[in-house]
């Protein structure tokens, strides 16, 4: 134990998320009974400006050589709390996070209890800094080309972002032009621009600029290095394969469409006139809204939900099908103005600037809206003889209770967006990951909505999840903007948490290897040893724990620290049980 300790220990209210549960005075009073611990302070939200500052401020006025915050996961905040340390001129790894709010106050009921737990994660987190050791981060050039996978709007917005900006780029397309879905649609809601214009101006520029290098029907084959340093094999066909040194990636992959013949009740496949929101796009696109046979159709009727908001296919909604629907009404009224159009949906979501107002004028055109139940979708069938129309939509009608056959000559179907099917290879390709249905995991929801695990790997647009055309270049502006500021610096900062090999205990036997799940562990086959490229490992231990021959340390997460960590729970927890 270290007798030069001079903790200081923070407690955070968190508004009501850890003190409706958490007596924060109480802990605070059994820590500071600790020896080292210097001051013991709660606060209602420590990651404020104010919070902070108290920090720092005890810091320099106390003399503190180490700092204990209790608050919620350091995946959250310990980034803020390790700048508090250094703006008071301490090294930022003599911090150390208890977890009291996701691991304490929101899985307990009982205050008595919880606060019980409290203390002794804190307990923990004090006798663990005392081992903590001043690290230093490691620098490392930063090459300022970019690589960004996917040539639809997001990809090209990215890519023309960083262009204009003086900076190069390889801007890699599957397809043999640019565009992706957008270039499919005919206009956008709720204004009904042209996706022609405004691809066609996003598509002029990038060809324009001199920093960018748009490779078509290419595909990115590896990806080797870290943040800053990449080496990026891509393989064009018919031409030669590539490699390229680029400081970052941004992959903007897109979506697929949901395949409806999934869901026979909808006829799609059998019937000709059932179509889907892309196809219909495309005979509006040509000017030719006709029936298979030529026709000029007397009903129209458009199926909400075609894949989407259905735990059969995909739960989750696919965001832009009402407003696009909403559209189409207004397209067909528009070229078929006696055409009756029908709408079937589970819930109408006219969400954004200026979608309710398109709501209301869709509604003034006599479009019908009919609603069905989730999970109950319409069934389509032939027309008997003598009908006026060619098919028949049925849907079991939530608002009226009554099931209605609606007239149709032609049913388009609101197919949903879904991931990509490539989506697996691209994510193992570059090194992220995938949730349950296959959308890119961006490393926070809200805080890093377009950083993910892999650092200097970027997500935007909809690969990552449903969006619409705003959100979607929001996004991809975000992301040229967090590549924009590594180039601005030149440099990268490696974290000091890294795994170190001590060659005089290592065997070669390579198992750490083989179990690296970032590649950082690198083998010499001359020397026989194994060594860590610091700037790829993330120490998440594995090594350390696999290692036969104990040659592993993880700097910041040693065997002591760790070792103090478990007896300091355990200490009061004892006791108590005794």
């Amino acid at each position: 134990m270290k007798d030069d300790c001079r903790i200081g220990f923070y407690i955070c209210n968190c508004g009501t998320n850890i003190a409706k549960v958490v007596d924060a005075e109480q802990v605070c009073e059994r820590i500071a009974g600790l020896p080292g611990v210097a001051c013991a302070r709660a606060y209602k939200y420590m990651c404020s400006n104010p919070g902070q500052e108290m920090i720092t401020r005890d810091i320099r006025e106390r003399g503190l050589n180490r700092v204990v915050v209790a608050a919620c996961s350091p995946r959250m905040h310990e980034p803020t709390f390790r700048k508090a340390l250094e703006a008071a001129g301490l090294n930022p790894y003599l911090l150390e996070m208890a977890n009291i709010r996701e691991q304490c106050s929101w899985v307990h009921d009982d205050p008595r209890a919880a606060t019980a737990k409290a203390c002794d994660l804190a307990h923990a987190a004090v006798r663990r800094v005392r081992y903590h050791q001043p690290l230093e981060k490691v620098e490392a050039s930063y090459a300022p080309a970019t690589l960004v996978l996917g040539g639809g709007i997001a990809g090209l917005t990215v890519a023309v972002e960083l262009a204009e900006a003086s900076q190069p780029v390889y801007l890699v397309e599957r397809e043999g032009k640019l565009g992706g879905n957008v270039g499919r649609a005919d206009l956008t809601a709720p204004y009904l621009d042209s996706a022609r214009d405004i691809l066609a101006e996003k598509i002029a520029r990038a060809e324009a600029s001199p920093k960018l290098d748009i490779l078509l029907r290419s595909e990115l084959v590896e990806l080797r290095g870290f943040v800053g340093n990449f080496r990026a094999t891509v393989r064009t066909t018919g031409g030669p394969t590539r490699d390229l040194a680029v400081g970052a990636v941004v992959v903007c992959t897109g979506y697929q469409e949901f395949d409806a013949t999934r869901i026979e009740r909808l006829g799609y496949g059998r019937f000709p006139d059932v179509i889907t929101s892309f196809e219909l796009e495309r005979r509006l696109r040509m000017g030719r809204l006709e029936t298979d046979d030529g026709r000029i159709p007397r009903y129209v009727s458009i199926v909400h939900c075609v894949g989407s908001r259905n735990p059969r296919y995909h739960p989750y909604c696919s965001r832009v099908c009402c407003m696009t629907a909403l559209k189409y009404g207004h397209e067909i009224k528009s070229a078929l103005p006696a055409a009756m159009v029908t709408d079937l949906y589970v819930d109408m979501l006219s969400f954004g600037k200026g979608g309710e107002d398109f709501y209301r004028r869709t509604s003034e055109l006599k479009t019908m809206f009919l609603m069905y139940e989730k999970g109950d979708p319409p069934r389509v069938r032939a027309a008997e003889p003598g009908d006026d129309c060619g098919l028949l939509v049925q849907v079991n009608e939530r608002l009226s209770g009554e099931v209605i056959d609606v007239p149709a000559d032609l049913v388009v179907l609101m197919v949903g967006m879904e991931a990509r099917a490539d989506g697996g290879d691209v994510a193992r390709t570059v090194g992220i990951s995938q949730d349950r249905q296959g959308w890119f995991i961006e490393s926070h929801p809200k805080l890093a909505p377009v950083s993910t695990a892999t650092e200097g790997v970027y997500i935007a647009g909809c690969c990552q999840s449903p969006k619409d055309i705003p959100d979607s270049v929001a996004q991809a502006r975000a992301a040229a903007a967090m590549v924009l500021a590594h180039v601005a610096q030149g440099k990268i900062e490696v974290d000091a948490r890294f795994a170190e090999i001590d060659p005089d205990r290592c065997s070669g036997c390579r198992m750490c290897n083989e179990l690296c799940p970032y590649t950082a562990i690198t083998f010499d086959p001359d020397e026989r040893r194994s060594s860590v490229q610091s700037a790829l490992c993330k120490a998440c231990g594995t090594c350390v724990a696999a290692c036969p021959s104990g040659a592993i340390t993880a700097r910041h997460f040693t065997d002591k620290q760790i070792f103090e960590q478990i007896e300091g729970v355990l200490a009061w927890s004892s006791s108590r049980s005794s």
